[in-house]
C-alpha cells in the first residue's frame, strides 16, 4: 500500500509542477501590454487568494473528501491557464490567478493529510517523512524539466502551444489523483460526521489548545517563509558574484540541486533529535550568510547547502505537525501552516524591498540571522516538539 501511495504521489507531484507556462507567464503578461504595476497587482491577487482560501479549503477537504480536493486542484489551475492563453487580458489574468490560488489551496493541506492518514491507517506512518521528502525532490525535477521543455515548445507554437501543454498536464494530474485512496468513504459512514464549520472550529481549537500542534504551526513558517522568499532573489545574488548573465542559470543549478538533495535527506533528518535539528538550522543559517557575503561563485555552493538543510528540516517540521494532529481536522490544521507560511513569505518580500539598497549579499546575510532565533526557540521547546513513539 505504501509503495502504491508513494508512486501516485510522485507522479501527481511531477505532473502538477511540469507546467511549461511557469518560466514564460510573466512574458505573456508583458506582451499582452500590461504595465509593471498591473503585473505586480496580479501577484498580490494571487498571494491574497492563497491566504484567504487556505484554511476554508482545508476544512472543506476534511468535511467532504480529501481525494476530491486533490482531484479538483489541477483542474482549477488548468482552467486558469486556459483563460490566460486563449483570452489574454487583465481580467482573465486576474481570474486565472484566483483559480490557480484556489487550486493550490485545495491540495496543499488535503494532500499531506491524505498521505499521512493513509500511511497511519496501514501502520506505515514512520515512512511519511521519507515519502514527502522524495516528493519535494520530484517537485524540483519537474520544475527543471518544465523549464527546459518550454523553450522548444515556445519556439514551435508560441504561447498557445505552451498553454495547451500546461492544461494537458493539469488534466493528467487530475486523472492520476483519482488513484489516491479515499479515506473519506469510511468516514462518511458515520452519522456524526461534522460539517465544514464544525471541522473548521475543531482545527482552530486544536491549534489553540495543543502546545505541540501550536509550536509546529509556528515552526513551519519560521523555516519555510524566509528561504522560500529568498529563492526568488537567487538569480540576482548569483549575478552579483561577477559572472556573466549566461552563467547565472548554471549557478542556479546548485540551488535547485541543493533543494533536491534536501528532499532526499528528509527521511534521515526525521530521525534526528529536536536539539540536533536546531543545530542543523543554526549551521544552515551560518552557511547562508557566509556564502552570500563571500561575493564569489563558490559561495553559491554554501547557499545551496543551506537550502538543502532548510528543505529537509521543513519536511521534518511538517512530519512533527502530522504526528501531533488528532481527530478529523487534519487538512484544516495543515492548511493553517500553509497560510502562516504565505503570510510570512509576503512579509519577507516587503522586508527585502526595504533592505534592497544594501545589496543582495547583505540582505541575504541579514535574513539568515532570524534562523538563529528559530534554532534557539526550537531547542528551548524541544519537549513539546519531540515526536511520540509510533505504535505499529
Amino acid at each position: 500500500m505504501a509503495r502504491r501511495l508513494a508512486t501516485t504521489l510522485y507522479v501527481y507531484t511531477f505532473l502538477s509542477e511540469f507546467v511549461l507556462l511557469y518560466p514564460v507567464y510573466a512574458l505573456l503578461f508583458a506582451d499582452t501590454g500590461l504595465s509593471d504595476a498591473q503585473i505586480s497587482s496580479l501577484f498580490v491577487i494571487w498571494s491574497t487568494c492563497g491566504i484567504v482560501l487556505e484554511v476554508p479549503t482545508g476544512a472543506l477537504a476534511d468535511a467532504f473528501s480529501r481525494r476530491l480536493a486533490v482531484v479538483l486542484a489541477p483542474l482549477l489551475t488548468g482552467a486558469g491557464f486556459a483563460l490566460w492563453v486563449w483570452a489574454p487580458a487583465y481580467w482573465s489574468f486576474a481570474l486565472g490567478f484566483v483559480l490557480w490560488g484556489l487550486g493550490g489551496t485545495m491540495s496543499s493541506g488535503a494532500l499531506e493529510a491524505l498521505v499521512y492518514e493513509e500511511l497511519e491507517r496501514h501502520g506505515h506512518e514512520d515512512s511519511y517523512a521519507s515519502i514527502i521528502g522524495r516528493s519535494e525532490t520530484v517537485n524540483g525535477i519537474a520544475l527543471l524539466s518544465g523549464t527546459a521543455a518550454a523553450a522548444p515548445v515556445m519556439d514551435a507554437g508560441g504561447y498557445p502551444a505552451v498553454g495547451a501543454a500546461s492544461v494537458a498536464v493539469c488534466l493528467l494530474a487530475a486523472l492520476v489523483a483519482t488513484r489516491f485512496p479515499d479515506g473519506a468513504a469510511a468516514k462518511k459512514a458515520a452519522d456524526d460526521e461534522p460539517g465544514m464549520i464544525d471541522t473548521l472550529k475543531d482545527g482552530l481549537r486544536m491549534a489553540r489548545r495543543d502546545a505541540r500542534v501550536r509550536h509546529a504551526l509556528l515552526l513551519i513558517p519560521g523555516i519555510a517563509a524566509i528561504w522560500g522568499a529568498l529563492e526568488e532573489y537567487t538569480p540576482l545574488l548569483a549575478r552579483d558574484t561577477g559572472v556573466t548573465t549566461a552563467t547565472v542559470p548554471l549557478l542556479l543549478l546548485l540551488i535547485s540541486g541543493g533543494i533536491a538533495v534536501g528532499g532526499l535527506l528528509a527521511g534521515p533528518a526525521a530521525r534526528l533529535s529536536t536539539r540536533a535539528v536546531a543545530f542543523v538550522i543554526a549551521g544552515a543559517a551560518v552557511a547562508l550568510g557566509l556564502g552570500a557575503l563571500s561575493g564569489r561563485p563558490s559561495g553559491i555552493v554554501a547557499v545551496g547547502a543551506a537550502f538543502a538543510a532548510f528543505t529537509a528540516v521543513g519536511v521534518v517540521a511538517g512530519t512533527r505537525l502530522q504526528q501531533g494532529i488528532t481527530g478529523r481536522a487534519r487538512a484544516t490544521v495543515t492548511s493553517l501552516a500553509s497560510a502562516g507560511t504565505d503570510v510570512g513569505t509576503i512579509a519577507v518580500y516587503g522586508l527585502y524591498a526595504g533592505l534592497a539598497p544594501l545589496g543582495h549579499a547583505a540582505v541575504f546575510a541579514l535574513l539568515s540571522v532570524p534562523y538563529l532565533g528559530v534554532a534557539w526557540w526550537l531547542a528551548r521547546h524541544r519537549a513539546e516538539l519531540r515526536p511520540e513513539p509510533v505504535e505499529v
